[in-house]
């Protein structure tokens, strides 16, 4: 039996054509094996397997899933939408911790 599925995901553009491909490859196969799943069923949990944390200032109503991989610390900038429905998760960034929350600062400021 398969976990239910409580989210929608969508990626701003640039998660897929600069952030994932930039990430060293065991990390880019656990996002699509762990990460992903895990922000389609617990978006505020990280379900249970990653920790996760509302951000302030200029990202507040976004959070940080927090990723710690080969000692380096990445971030993975998101918000999550109840309403309208669907419900959905809007990833922003992903990329080491400081340059994560920088990609993301600039991006929803375009």
């Amino acid at each position: 039996m398969g976990t239910k599925v409580r989210y929608q995901l969508h990626k701003h553009p640039q998660v897929e054509t600069e952030d994932i491909p930039q990430l060293p490859p065991e990390l880019q196969q656990d996002y699509y094996d762990l990460i992903e799943p895990a922000l389609k069923t617990h978006p505020l949990t990280g379900g249970n397997l990653f920790d996760t944390h509302e951000l302030k200032g200029k990202l507040k109503g976004y959070r940080a899933l927090e990723i710690e991989f080969n000692t380096i610390a990445y971030r993975l900038v998101y918000r999550v939408y109840d309403k309208p429905t669907p419900r959905r998760v809007e990833i922003i960034s992903i990329g080491e911790h400081d340059p994560a929350y920088d990609q993301a600062m600039e991006r929803i400021n375009k």
